[in-house]
């Protein structure tokens, strides 16, 4: 099954079953996370351009750590999911450009 939802920019971001277990295969601590995830990319706090083309959407997940959402924005309709991860190194992704709000 394929969840679907809209990021800041107004684009349609997918997130399929098959990237899911990629992701909680690789980041054990996000299982369970999965509306969590989906939330930081509709309502991020802040989203900041990667290094190829990618977006990261940040959202407080609680005290001082972040849950950030690696993804795509292929067309002004389209876009998926590349991972996500926990951090509480937020001051890396404040070096990169800012491109929400």
């Amino acid at each position: 099954m394929t969840m679907t939802v809209t990021s800041r920019h107004g684009v349609p971001i997918r997130l399929t079953d098959e990237r899911w277990l990629h992701i909680v295969e690789e980041h054990s601590e996000l299982a369970g996370l999965l509306e969590s995830v989906l939330d930081a990319i509709e309502s991020a706090d802040a989203v900041y351009e990667g290094t190829a083309g990618e977006k990261l959407a940040s959202r407080l997940l609680e005290a001082d750590k972040h849950l950030v959402v690696v993804y795509r924005e292929v067309a002004k309709d389209d876009g998926f999911v590349i991972t996500a991860f926990v951090t509480r190194r937020v001051y890396y992704l404040e070096k990169r450009r800012r491109l929400w709000p």
